[in-house]
């Protein structure tokens, strides 16, 4: 899962244990590591939960001179091929982990290379030459920051409660609560507090030294076609679903420990299951939930799957 964690003094200094603070409140995120970069008033920090390069992938990650560091919680799904194409464009590479591609990305393109990226993440960049912060959330916003912009500076974290031990105000913001009420969760950018806000699905945050603070869209959902795509005939338009599906999937199965995927037998995991049973020189691990309750029993719907996933084992 792991989580990340900082902020940015406009004065002061940044001291370690304030990071360390933050970082402690999302130690259930990242049990396997923890790091912390101080630079002046800047802070920034994670806690690790190991995916991909277990040995040498600790954070933060900085570029070749060390004027730049990066957090990072999430997957970055095409980070080899980007990798590839950053190698050749003369970055020099000291880690095989997803992490270090970030920093290497926004070295060569800054902001306008976001859109590059396939996966799950937030990350935070901290530039020390520009005196600046950039905050980063996927397109769908599966992993979340929370940030206060505060007089004395910026503060964020994967978790509300990363906030806490700074002392950012924690005054209720009754339109989120009234929100909440309405719709059973808190829609972005608002959070429970009114000077604490969430940033958007796809979006961007940069803060400098000064106290500015610009904010961007890099993605958003494409407006729905007013006109039909080019014809396609069933068996065409199934191919090309099941190779961008498979596509996916084996994106997603590129790790440094054991995968597994939880199966209810609906549609939607037993067709992943499915295709990483394909693409798999290893038996799948698949884990499954089981009730006394028929009307919530999942067990016998992991029967119906195809003889293509023969490789599968459930654990109940």
């Amino acid at each position: 899962m792991c989580g990340i964690a900082g902020f940015v003094l406009r004065n002061g200094r940044a001291e370690a244990s304030a990071v360390r603070a933050m970082c402690d409140q999302i130690r259930h995120r990242g049990p396997d590591d923890e790091g912390i970069h101080i630079d002046r008033g800047c802070g920034i920090g994670m806690r690790r939960l190991s995916i991909i390069d277990l040995s040498t992938g600790h954070q933060p990650i900085s570029n070749e001179d060390g004027s730049a560091w990066v957090v990072f919680n999430g997957e970055i799904y095409n980070y080899q091929s980007l990798r590839g194409s950053l190698i050749s464009e003369g970055h020099r590479f000291t880690t095989h982990s997803d992490t270090e591609t970030l920093i290497h990305l926004y070295e060569q393109y800054g902001i306008s290379g976001i859109p590059q990226l396939r996966g799950m993440f937030a990350y935070a960049i901290w530039d020390a030459r520009l005196r600046q912060l950039l905050l980063v959330r996927d397109r769908f916003g599966k992993k979340p920051v929370y940030y206060s912009s505060l007089p004395e500076g910026l503060f964020f974290g994967s978790e509300l409660k990363c906030l806490y031990p700074t002392g950012v105000p924690l005054e209720i913001d009754d339109q989120a609560l009234r929100l909440y009420f309405q719709f059973s969760y808190i829609p972005d950018p608002l959070t429970p507090y009114k000077a604490i806000r969430k940033l958007p699905a796809g979006g961007w945050l940069l803060y400098d030294c000064d106290g500015t603070v610009r904010q961007g869209l890099y993605w958003k959902l494409p407006e729905p076609r007013i006109q039909p795509p080019d014809f396609m005939d069933g068996d065409a338009a199934a191919k090309r679903v099941r190779e961008t599906f498979d596509e996916s999937v084996r994106m997603r199965m590129i790790a440094d420990v054991p995968l597994g995927a939880f199966l209810s037998g609906g549609i939607d995991s037993s067709s992943v299951v499915a295709s990483m049973a394909m693409q798999s020189s290893e038996r799948v691990k698949t884990f499954s939930i089981g009730f006394e309750e028929s009307a919530f029993n999942e067990l016998p719907l992991r029967r119906w799957l195809p003889k293509s996933s023969t490789r599968i084992t459930t654990k109940s």
